[in-house]
């Protein structure tokens, strides 16, 4: 017994021994450790481990970012289907500037005078092949390659669930998109994944081949995102195996970089020309997502649109600059584009003066998770809203902020089989269907609050931002 421990204290000392000599002579990158050797090691451990104390023990239930413990919370009991009744009152300071309250109706509606929702048609009249979804709220664009194939799977299924769309996010269509049968939405980024030729230019015979698919129902164009609007999208060399690069038809094990913009669209007319080749080959909706910069640009669209309105992008995703991404360069993510919160009110109040509101449906993202944050973007002129984080919460983030790291501790961003295996995507798939009802139910129940049979129902009049100015 006693040659054990004096074992194991030989070794122990060896090891700092070494360390110690290693720190304090051999290396040089470290002042800390160079300095005070050993010890000076932890003021790097508590480093690393520091955001994960400060989430759970320091910080307070209101103070995180880029979501909050309260915001976090709801999701996860509403996705596990746990009730969000409150006791004693609210822990939101309704006095706080940017507080979103809505205005009740002295005469609410009943439950048996409620009506359900009815969707909206996109592109009826245009295409053969319009698409009414079932839901206001849906999943937004999350690429496999950035996300799992647990986690697409997972949300494949619960998208089919609850009867909501799936977007693809830029990385191509996977088999993991399929998986659930849901309605997809395939979009096209600027390095055209899943539907290129070798040069990286739009092949239609791979287009045309996924318009085929029942299940995909409409295409986006992608022109920018709101985490990193001027910049294309970033996958890290050691996410892309063989399979993510089969599917996106690029090169394997390299750093997948998306140009900041498609080469062939260069102004207005070059948009819009663009659109109608991807509308003629596929006769599916056709859209555009963008994050709002200089409004001028939406002036220019628009008016050339007001005289030629069938060639109108079917409808537009607006994201706000607050948007999330698996890698965004810093200074793109935090100061440049517009915050959902101006550019939503804004581009529905163009479309309105250029005379496109029935002819361009808008959906609205960028931090939108909650109801209340829903129904404030409904009552601002979003025909529809979607979340990606949202999702990923009720597929079990934590937000642990390492996604673009491919060491996601949940799985959800990490294809690393030690990781992905705590991610079952049959009991997830229940979660996001379950978060998705809890959102959809909640904002119902805002809308009859505010006297309106439906969500379709609410105008920007229902509601109203403490000091004018909502903070997501």
């Amino acid at each position: 017994m006693w040659w054990v421990l004096g074992g194991i204290v030989a070794i122990a000392g060896g090891t700092f021994a070494y360390f110690y000599v290693y720190d304090r002579w051999v290396q040089r990158d470290h002042a800390i450790r160079r300095n005070f050797p050993i010890y000076g090691r932890f003021r790097y451990i508590m480093e690393n481990l520091g955001e994960y104390f400060r989430q759970y023990w320091f910080t307070a239930d209101w103070e995180e970012r880029p979501f909050n413990r309260l915001t976090r919370a709801w999701v996860y009991r509403s996705a596990k289907a746990v009730s969000n009744y409150v006791a004693f009152g609210s822990e939101v300071d309704a006095q706080q500037p940017g507080h979103i309250y809505f205005l009740h109706s002295a005469f609410p509606v009943n439950d048996d005078e409620a009506e359900p929702y009815t969707g909206k048609w996109i592109g009826k009249g245009v295409v053969s092949n319009p698409f009414k979804p079932n839901s206001f709220f849906n999943i937004s664009g999350m690429s496999y390659g950035a996300l799992s194939s647990a986690a697409v799977t997972a949300l494949s299924e619960g998208a089919a669930l609850a009867g909501i769309w799936l977007d693809t996010g830029e990385g191509g269509l996977s088999p993991y998109h399929l998986k659930g049968n849901c309605d997809v939405i395939f979009q096209i980024g600027t390095a055209k994944y899943g539907v290129r030729d070798k040069e990286g230019r739009l092949d239609e015979t791979k287009l045309a081949a996924i318009a085929a698919l029942p299940q995909v129902k409409m295409f986006c164009v992608k022109l920018s995102q709101g985490a990193k609007p001027g910049r294309g999208g970033i996958l890290p060399a050691a996410k892309v195996n063989d399979e993510i690069a089969g599917i996106r038809l690029i090169e394997a094990h390299k750093a997948s970089i998306s140009p900041s913009r498609h080469p062939e669209i260069t102004d207005v007319r070059s948009l819009v020309n663009f659109i109608g080749r991807v509308r003629d080959v596929t006769n599916k909706p056709v859209g555009i997502k963008m994050a709002l910069g200089d409004e001028r640009f939406i002036d220019a669209l628009f008016e050339y649109l007001r005289e030629r309105p069938m060639e109108a992008p079917d409808f537009i995703q607006l994201d706000g600059g607050e948007g999330g991404t698996g890698a965004a360069p810093a200074p793109l993510a935090d100061y440049v584009g517009q915050s959902i919160v101006q550019a939503l009110p804004l581009l529905a109040e163009k479309r309105r003066q250029y005379g496109l509101r029935n002819r361009i449906r808008i959906i609205a993202s960028g931090k939108l998770l909650t109801p209340d944050k829903v129904a404030w973007a409904l009552c601002q002129g979003a025909d529809f809203v979607v979340s990606a984080r949202g999702y990923m919460f009720a597929l079990g983030c934590i937000q642990a902020m390492k996604c673009n790291t491919g060491h996601c501790p949940t799985g959800v961003t990490s294809n690393e089989p030690r990781f992905m295996r705590g991610l079952d995507p049959a009991r997830k798939a229940v979660r996001v269907a379950n978060y998705a009802k809890a959102v959809q139910h909640d904002v119902e129940a805002i809308a009859h609050a505010c006297g309106c049979k439906s969500p379709r129902d609410l105008k920007s009049h229902h509601v109203r931002v403490q000091g004018e100015v909502l903070k997501l």
